[in-house]
């Protein structure tokens, strides 16, 4: 019987061999496959990171080292106390040393030492009540209409000078320029008065002065007609002791109450104290006062 040859099942049949990766291996590849991406882009990630980190990191370096070094030097407490110390030091000596030249000044030559002191105590020029009065008459019966007192002035205290003086206050020869001025205003209205229309006792007063015919003519102020009338009345009542208007001033001085004045006018004595303020009584061509 001849032996019939068969494929052993010991042989692998090559026809069916398949050079295929098996199945199992597949997703094995993928995640491996994913996994070597990921970690390629991580690491690049990270050598961004750290390079953005260390950029960073010498740009603040260079800041603080380069352009803050001078805002971080350290101040002790002695040291601030040492630098206030000598700067007061210093304001002490500069004193000193003024107080020293003054003294010696002074000692050498007490003329030029008191011209100086006037001169340093000239910017504080202030007016008396009298001084005062006349540089509000004189202000207010100047015919320029700007002369108007402020409204936000407080008329219970004493008038900034600069107000109603047309010089400067500040000037060595301010006090003489005042002196000056209180003269000029008593000579060029020796008699004032001010009033107000709507009042009976004012019409009085006025029919009283118009009729003695005076030269130089009376100035007539009627303080109800001006814009500052709620800042001058109360002026005029500090500075002549009056309650109410009108207020008849002769050479720089208040006549007195309506009362006083009628009784003066009756004697006669109205008329000489007028003449002895400066102005001719029965020395005018109008008898009507002059109002501003």
């Amino acid at each position: 019987m001849a032996h019939r040859r068969t494929y052993s099942s010991r042989r692998l049949d090559m026809g069916t061999l398949s050079f295929d990766p098996p199945t199992p291996l597949t997703p094995t590849l993928a995640v491996f496959n994913s996994f070597q991406i990921t970690t390629r882009k991580s690491r690049q990630f990270w050598q961004r990171t750290t390079f953005l980190a260390l950029f960073a990191l010498l740009a603040i370096t260079g800041y603080v080292f380069l352009i803050a070094r001078p805002s971080l030097a350290s101040i002790s407490l002695g040291d601030s106390d040492s630098q206030s110390t000598s700067a007061k030091s210093g304001t002490l000596a500069r004193l000193s040393t003024q107080a020293n030249r003054l003294a010696a000044l002074r000692h050498k030559n007490p003329k030029t030492a008191s011209k100086a002191t006037e001169t340093a105590s000239s910017t504080q020029l202030t007016l008396t009540p009298a001084q005062e009065l006349a540089a509000v008459t004189s202000f207010i019966a100047s015919l320029d209409p700007q002369n108007v007192i402020p409204a936000h002035v407080d008329p219970s205290l004493p008038l900034d000078p600069q107000l109603v003086l047309d010089f400067d206050t500040q000037s060595p020869n301010a006090a003489s320029e005042v002196d000056a001025l209180v003269n000029d205003t008593w000579v060029r209205y020796p008699v004032v008065l001010f009033s107000r229309v709507h009042s009976p006792v004012s019409r009085e007063l006025k029919q009283m002065i118009t009729a003695m015919n005076l030269l130089p003519s009376p100035t007539i102020i009627d303080v109800d007609e001006r814009s500052d009338e709620a800042v001058l009345t109360p002026i005029l009542h500090r500075l002549t002791r009056s309650t109410d208007l009108p207020i008849l001033l002769v050479g720089g001085q208040k006549a007195g109450s309506t009362t006083e004045i009628r009784y003066l006018n009756a004697k006669g004595e109205l008329q000489r104290m007028i003449s002895k303020a400066g102005a001719v009584v029965d020395g005018g061509k109008k008898k009507k006062g002059r109002k501003h």
